[in-house]
Parts: structure tokens; C-alpha cells; sequence
């Protein structure tokens, strides 16, 4: 979720909360997948920026309706807490709930959010932050530097047990031994007074700020979180646009607007309603109880006609994400390179995108999606050859099939249209390299913590990952370096580590790209994973709902919509 988030791709229930904000950074992603695309992403719109939101085509349109209340479809989220956000799903209401120093707007850019400007000292590493005077949590109290130094203070403490905050907070001075234990506060973040925060990292880097938009660092209400009523979560006391106002497990969520909300623009929209247990949402969507829905495989082809009504409330959006299949290198089969190459060679990517994905998505020859910077679009991957891949077990230490363990995959979801998907893999696998493979399906919050356990021998497809900012390390690093604590497949390699590394550092955008670009290639020949698929949004909006964005990221999105009908 990190923002960098798994995301679930569970295509049966048209439920795409996770895509509601924005981080991708990196958390795992919740990837609700159950729109997956008309297009294949090449032939989407080339730039990482999100396309607009569908507009009424009225010549005249009615005002817009300060008190209006919006409908969608939405999914349970595993928490709402900040600091343990490491899923789209959660996210997608973390961000519009809470907020931080900065965030991304609509065209993924890093701008200011509670803090209103910062300087950068000559060495690149230390932020100077400077707080708005008139942040107020949901309940009046005003925010001030010493909550930011409590919030992540709080994410780094080992008792808040967040396998995120090293990951986006690790590069601050003193959160390694924040987090180890062995001290008692973050040294690198100094209250200079009430409105102005200091926050010093190791060494220069230019996607910090990025780091920064993701909720492990947004600022919580020390007296809310330590209140003795626990969860705190139930009533969060954030600083976003929206606050929760209702919480009915498995029935609905409600956000409500924040009438004192600090930001720009204001939230014209007083409810949004997330309906968690619905029927069909085509169906609501179409009968009026929901105002914009994921498309799903069973109605792309008709909402695609353009002879069909609904198609011109269509939008298509290219997402900054990868689904794939994991192997853990430290179980075998898997720890065996010859064996992992195998599994690329024998799934027949062409016909999974065409025939079950319906073309709804891209097929993924590396890692890095279209649109992301440092995107290698020479990549040649791994091509269909099932010769190649029986040839490459008989080279393997395990010399034939029959000497391979038992191999199950583990997924979150699968029911409906992801039940195709995995079908049609397994068999490919079945086929292609006599290859028998169980399927062992958990549910989602529980999936997430045996997946960063390393229990899983191979696990996604389900799932992926979506960025949380428009920047390789949020893929590269996060995922495959080998301390990082979202590296799921236990892969290691020092050369992909050190250049890795060096990337961390370099300021010249051109090089740093290269770097990223030698690491994918080195991580690809080593095969810790199976890239299948780019996703794309695809939505059906009213043409009463304004301002309605799907970007490629999770971002706040939701103070940018209202309704005229």
C-alpha cells in the first residue's frame, strides 16, 4: 500500500476503492482489478498524467449541488491507520481521511499540502518545513510541528509494528534506530517551533519528497491514537478533506466533508457513501443507486460499443502498476534461477491478454508499466517458448519434473473472472511443463501479512503492485532490494543492490534512469518474478458528476468532485 500497495485484483465484484486515491507510492497495492481495459496501455493516452474526468455533455448544465452526496462502489479496508497502510484499498480512504506535509496532485507532481513552502540546505539533506498556520484536525485542535515528530516517531516505534515506515521513513537520520529499538526518538526530525519542522536524511535523494506523500508520513492526533477506547480507528481524527462518519463492516463506509478543511480546492460534495456489500454494481450503477463503476470483463465489450448508451460515460485510464507471480528464491523449487526462468518461458502471454483478459490490459515484458519514468520500451522479456522452458527444468539441479516438490500458488480472491485467470495459468503450467499446481486462496488482510512473513512458495497473480509516486525506485528498490521489508520473493543479488544503491543518490535524472534500466534487466534474468500485465481503469461515470479523475496513482481526489443534476 505502502502506497506503494499491493493492490487485489479481484475481478468479480466491480469494487475499485483502492484506485480511489492515489501509491501508489508503493504499498501493496489492493488492486481491485475489476476493470481492466479496452486498450492495451501502448495504445492509451502515453503520458503518466491521469486523464480527465468524464464531463456532462449538456449545452446548459444546472449548478453545481454544495450538499450533494456522491455513491460508489468501495471495498473493506485492512486498516485506517497511517502508519500501517500498505494496501490501495486502505489507502484510498487514508488519503482523504488524513494528510501530510505534501502530496500529489492531479498531474502527479509533489505539492504543498500542510506545509506551505520548505527550503532544501546546499548538501540536499535537510528539509526545512514550513506549517500553515490554520490546520485544524476534524475536532478544532490546531496542528503543529510536534504532531508531525510524534506521527513519525509513532510509525518508526517497534510497537506500532508497521512493516511500511522503514520503507518510506528509513531514509530519515535516526528512524533505523527508531525502529531496531535502540533509541528513543527520531533524531533527524527537529521541532524548531510550532510551525516549522527539520527533517535530515542520510544523503540526497531526489525522490524524498515523493517518500513523503504516502501515509505512513501524515500526521495523526497523539490524544486520539493513545485514547484509552480502542480501535482509534473507528473514530480517526484526521486533518483531510473528508472525515470518516460512519463505519458499518461489510455494509458501507461514509466520509463526510470537513467544513474546515485548510486546503484547496474546497470538498463541495457533504457525503460520499462507499457501499461495501452490493449486488451487482452494473446493475446499481444503471438503475441510479451508484454514480460511476469499475467496468468489469463481463460488460466491457457491450459499454465498449459505441452504439451502446453507456459508452459515451466511458473513461479509460492507464494505471502505474504490475500484476505478476511471485516466487519465493528461498523455497524450492524456486531457488533455482533455471527453474524460475522456466515459468516465464511457459505461459503464453498473448493468449492470457487476448482471450481472458479480453485485451483490457498490456502485456508486461519488464517491470517498470508505461509512463513511469526510465520505462524501457526494448525490453524483450521473456517470449512463449515451452521448449525452451522444459529445457531449462532438464538444466536445472531438480533434472526433471518429477523431481520438482509439490508447488502451490497462493492467491487473495479469485472468484468470478480472477477464477479465469488463475484457471488459465495453472493449466499453461500444466501443459507446458507437466507441472501440477495447487491453489490455496486466503483472505486479504491475511494474505498481506503471510506474504511479508515469506510464507507463500509462489503467490500473486491476484494481486499486484501499484505505484505511490511516479518513480522507478518505488518498483525497483522497494521491491527487490535486498534489506527492503516489501521484498516478498527473499531476492538478493549485490549487483542489483549496488546499483540500486547508487541510484539512490545520483542527481542527474538521465543517469539515474540508466541505473534503474541495468537493475530491471539484471532483476529480469533472474527471474524472482513472473510479469504478466500493465492494468488500465476502466469507468463508467454519470454525467452529472464533475471533476471525476482516475489517476494512475492514488491520490485525494475526492475534494475535486461535485454533482449538478
Amino acid at each position: 500500500m505502502p502506497r506503494k500497495r499491493w493492490i487485489w485484483i479481484p475481478l468479480t465484484i466491480a469494487v475499485v476503492a483502492c484506485l480511489l486515491m492515489a501509491c501508489g507510492s508503493s504499498i501493496l497495492f489492493l488492486w481491485y482489478q475489476q476493470g481492466e481495459g479496452l486498450e492495451l496501455l501502448e495504445r492509451l493516452a502515453p503520458s503518466s498524467k491521469s486523464l480527465p474526468g468524464i464531463r456532462a455533455t449538456l449545452e446548459a448544465k444546472p449548478p453545481t449541488q454544495l450538499g450533494a452526496t456522491l455513491n460508489l462502489p468501495g471495498g473493506a479496508p485492512p486498516t485506517l491507520d497511517p502508519a500501517l497502510t500498505q494496501d490501495s484499498t486502505s489507502a484510498s480512504y487514508i488519503v482523504e481521511i488524513f494528510s501530510g506535509l505534501v502530496t500529489l496532485n492531479q498531474d502527479l507532481e509533489v505539492v504543498p499540502d500542510i506545509a506551505e513552502s520548505w527550503e532544501l540546505s546546499d548538501d540536499g539533506t535537510t528539509y526545512t518545513f514550513h506549517l500553515h498556520d490554520d490546520v485544524r484536525f476534524h475536532d478544532g485542535k490546531p496542528v503543529t510541528a510536534q504532531d508531525f515528530k510524534y506521527s513519525i516517531e509513532r510509525a518508526c516505534d517497534p510497537a506500532t509494528r508497521s512493516v511500511v515506515a522503514d520503507t518510506y521513513l528509513g531514509d530519515i537520520i535516526g528512524a533505523q534506530a527508531k525502529l531496531r529499538g535502540e533509541a528513543d526518538e527520531v533524531s533527524g526530525v527537529l521541532v524548531v517551533d510550532d510551525h516549522t519542522l527539520e527533517i535530515t536524511i542520510d544523503s540526497p535523494k531526489a525522490y524524498f519528497l515523493s517518500k513523503l506523500t504516502y501515509p505512513t508520513a501524515f500526521v495523526v492526533d497523539r490524544e486520539n491514537v493513545e485514547d484509552p477506547v480502542q480501535p482509534w480507528t473507528d473514530q480517526p481524527n484526521g486533518t483531510g478533506p473528508f472525515r470518516l462518519a460512519e463505519y458499518q463492516l461489510d455494509f458501507r463506509i461514509v466520509l463526510e466533508r470537513n467544513e474546515a478543511y485548510y486546503g484547496t480546492p474546497k470538498p463541495a460534495l457533504e457525503r460520499v457513501n462507499f457501499l461495501l456489500a452490493t449486488g451487482s454494481p452494473m446493475t446499481m450503477y444503471e438503475t441510479g443507486e451508484l454514480d460511476a463503476v469499475p467496468v468489469s470483463l463481463a460488460d466491457i465489450e457491450r459499454v465498449s460499443d459505441p452504439s451502446n448508451p453507456l459508452n459515451k460515460e466511458l473513461s479509460t485510464t492507464p494505471v502505474l502498476s504490475i500484476s505478476y507471480i511471485g516466487f519465493n528464491v528461498q523455497k524450492p523449487p524456486f531457488d533455482d534461477q533455471k527453474v524460475r526462468q522456466a515459468f516465464n518461458y511457459a505461459i503464453d502471454k498473448d493468449k492470457y491478454v487476448e482471450v481472458v483478459l479480453k485485451n483490457m490490459q498490456a502485456q508486461a515484458k519488464g517491470i517498470l508499466p508505461p509512463g513511469m519514468p526510465g520505462y524501457n520500451e526494448n525490453l524483450k522479456g521473456y517470449p512463449y517458448d515451452p521448449e525452451r522452458a522444459r529445457r531449462l527444468i532438464a538444466e536445472s539441479r531438480y533434472g526433471d519434473v518429477s523431481n520438482l516438490p509439490e508447488i502451490t500458488l497462493n492467491i487473495s480472491g479469485g472468484g468470478g473472472a480472477a477464477a479465469g485467470q488463475v484457471a488459465t495459468i495453472v493449466e499453461m503450467y500444466k501443459q507446458n511443463l507437466g507441472v501440477d499446481i495447487a491453489v490455496q486462496q486466503t483472505e486479504w488482510a491475511t494474505y498481506l501479512w503471510d506474504l511479508r512473513a515469506h510464507r507463500y512458495q509462489m503467490f500473486g497473480l491476484t494481486a499486484g503492485w501499484i505505484a505511490d509516486y511516479p518513480d522507478p525506485q518505488d518498483f525497483l528498490d522497494i521491491l527487490f532490494h535486498s534489506e527492503s521489508r516489501n521484498n516478498d520473493t527473499g531476492y538478493s543479488n549485490p549487483k542489483v543492490d549496488s546499483l540500486l544503491e547508487e541510484a539512490r543518490g545520483e542527481q542527474d535524472f538521465d543517469k539515474r534512469m540508466e541505473l534503474y534500466q541495468q537493475a530491471e534487466e539484471m532483476i529480469l534474468d533472474d527471474a524472482p518474478i513472473v510479469p504478466l500485465t500493465h492494468n488500465a481503469d476502466y469507468w463508467l461515470t454519470k454525467p452529472y458528476v464533475e471533476g471525476m479523475i482516475y489517476p494512475a496513482v492514488i491520490i485525494p481526489k475526492l475534494k475535486y468532485i461535485s454533482i449538478s443534476k
